[in-house]
């Protein structure tokens, strides 16, 4: 089976700020980031790798030879605490759960250091300048330190959406078009006219 790709949940919150706490008492904001970063790695090695997945959550693999080969893949690689982390995880029957885990010390991390990630969706790819640009004008209206992870979305014609953990802002052409679209057909096309007919003559 998968990782449980889930939201977190009271079991995720209990790990992640018992990691919190290690990773603080270790070495401060430093090593929280680290531990962050390493932990989202992994994932997207897992997400990109079904074997590796599988790895992780089966049952079938036994605790102690996935402890070994976590540490032959891991050792030297990441954090200590990191590792140590994980083999926790492993002996407890929780690594397939590793998914709501990485969520929840994620948003504590956030909370810590006042900080907001913010998934950018475009039609195109962003270049450097505009993920700055992006990030800029979401740090001044959110009044917090923004992360900006962007990504292209196929499906967009352009405009674009900001998801902010599960709220989704909707700045895309397509759903302005929609609704614009639904304006008319509640308004009617008279009145659009009657408008365009007073901005014309003022």
């Amino acid at each position: 089976m998968p990782l449980i790709d889930t939201h977190p949940d009271a079991l995720a919150s209990v790990y992640a700020r018992g990691l919190l706490d290690l990773a603080e008492a270790k070495g401060g904001r430093s090593t929280i980031e680290a531990v962050q970063s390493e932990l989202e790695d992994i994932l997207e090695m897992a997400r990109g790798d079904a074997k590796f997945n599988e790895f992780l959550a089966s049952r079938v693999v036994a605790t102690k030879d996935r402890a070994e080969s976590l540490k032959r893949i891991f050792e030297g690689q990441v954090n200590d605490l990191t590792l140590r982390f994980l083999l926790v995880l492993n002996r407890k029957g929780r690594l397939s759960h590793l998914v709501p885990i990485v969520g929840a010390y994620d948003a504590l991390v956030q909370e810590r250091f006042g900080r907001i990630e913010v998934d950018v969706l475009t039609a195109a790819p962003m270049s450097q300048d505009e993920v700055r640009h992006a990030r800029d004008r979401l740090s001044n209206v959110l009044g917090k330190e923004v992360v900006v992870h962007p990504y292209t979305d196929s499906t967009m014609i352009g405009g674009v959406k900001f998801r902010i953990g599960d709220q989704l802002v909707d700045a895309s052409l397509a759903t302005r078009l929609r609704k614009l679209k639904d304006r008319l057909n509640s308004s009617g096309m008279s009145d659009v006219r009657s408008k365009i007919e007073r901005i014309v003559e003022g």
